[in-house]
């Protein structure tokens, strides 16, 4: 099953025996040029949150690994303590890595900023958690947390703001220019994928993603698919219903495996995306362009266009 495991128990009993939160003393260093102290759940929304902050923050991305599947990560008690000394927290929400909200409920803060994605975005449970394949979530995202750093910091609240617009214009400038170029060539091409991670590409290149929702929810959430969803995605990679296939390495299942085998036997070209940065070093923009450019070689593998 790949719904996220409540294993945080050990770090909340730690963390408030130990008493590691020191809320007044975060708020002394912030008058004098101390940088802030920023954790996010996932590398992916870490390497934004660097980026933005620049030589101000240091930033702690807690699930990093592309070889671990991010759903059913266990937190450990240097995770929690993390979470508790931060003055910023970003968490994915819907879902996604609940160990990382218990994480921050078991030692509030008045003065610590939390960013749920999920509720920055207007989504609730049961909506896609891979928010940071919506190109316009991404934004969202990176807005809020130029507004904390500027309010947690205020003195320098110039230089965040500066950052901000050289991350839109310029940081994400070939992002942008990618997905526009793949949108213009081939949106409305009808496309698989083995879960719902694809969906936010899909819907921003205008991609026709024709592999039943219930599946990819299924797939994503670790429960059984039916049999009827399962002979649907058959039926689309047997008849080459379908350009390209995008598989998530990371919850790669023998269902998927041999959906990928079907694939690749029929020469249907497979396009691997995955949920944390690859390589773990990249960053959000880098790991980004690199898989858009894969899906653009393959399409065109496929369409000749």
């Amino acid at each position: 099953m790949r719904r996220p495991l409540p294993a945080v128990a050990l770090c909340v009993a730690l963390l408030l025996g130990a008493g590691c939160a020191t809320p007044g003393a975060r708020t002394d260093d912030l008058r004098g040029d101390r940088k802030l102290q920023v954790v996010a759940a996932e590398n992916v929304w870490g390497s934004i949150a660097a980026q933005l902050g620049g030589t101000r923050v240091d930033v702690t991305s807690i699930v990093a690994s592309p070889a671990v599947d991010p759903h059913s990560y266990e937190a450990t008690a240097a995770d929690a303590r993390a979470i508790a000394d931060a003055d910023l927290v970003i968490v994915n929400g819907l879902g996604y890595d609940a160990w990382a909200g218990k994480a921050v409920a078991a030692n509030p803060s008045p003065i610590r900023a939390v960013i749920d994605v999920g509720h920055l975005t207007g989504h609730h449970a049961g909506d896609n958690p891979h928010r940071w394949y919506y190109p316009a979530d991404v934004d969202r995202v990176a807005t809020a947390i130029s507004h904390d750093y500027q309010r947690l910091d205020p003195r320098h609240a110039p230089y965040y703001a500066r950052r901000l617009v050289a991350f839109r214009s310029s940081s994400l400038a070939a992002y942008h220019r990618t997905l526009a170029d793949l949108r213009r060539r081939y949106a409305g091409t009808p496309v698989g994928a083995s879960e719902s991670i694809f969906d936010g590409l899909a819907g921003a290149i205008g991609l026709r993603l024709v592999t039943p929702a219930r599946f990819l929810d299924a797939v994503s959430e670790g429960s059984d698919v039916t049999a009827a969803d399962k002979a649907t995605v058959d039926r689309q990679l047997t008849r080459h219903q379908i350009a390209v296939f995008a598989v998530n390495t990371q919850n790669s299942t023998p269902d998927v495996q041999r959906l990928v085998a079907t694939a690749r036997a029929g020469h249907i070209p497979v396009v691997r995306f995955t949920e944390t940065l690859s390589p773990a070093g990249a960053t959000f923009q880098q790991w980004q362009v690199a898989q858009l450019r894969a899906l653009g070689q393959a399409l065109h593998e496929a369409t000749g266009r």
